[in-house]
């Protein structure tokens, strides 16, 4: 589980590995910017959904260091329009709270689909 570690360093993992702004973040988690900064500041905890999120958020970025070699490359994939999402980015998916779409794109990537 995410919060098994720093809450303050899981965020920061998953802005920077993924390459997300705090609004964006907030976005994938479907919580409010302020929520994410006070999880940060130690002044509130995510709860039960939230955690999971939080979990599936972590999850995904490890799949991605898996799937491209450097931190760029994963960075690329989250700001390139994909023909999978329906020319969206990742990231915009990931704003509107889609987890799911962004790990079934990725998952079409692993399996040769619109390489």
């Amino acid at each position: 589980m995410a919060l098994l570690r720093d809450l303050k360093v899981v965020i920061q993992e998953l802005e920077q590995g993924l390459g997300l702004p705090v609004d964006v973040l907030a976005g994938a988690l479907l919580v409010d910017s302020r929520t994410l900064e006070r999880w940060r500041a130690g002044q509130a905890y995510p709860q039960r959904e939230a955690r999971s999120r939080l979990d599936r958020l972590v999850a995904l970025l490890q799949h991605l260091q898996q799937t491209f070699t450097t931190q760029e490359a994963v960075r690329s994939w989250m700001h390139t329009d994909n023909r999978y999402l329906a020319l969206l980015k990742p990231a915009e998916v990931a704003r509107a709270g889609r987890i799911d779409r962004i790990e079934a794109a990725l998952e079409a990537l692993d399996s040769g689909i619109f390489v």
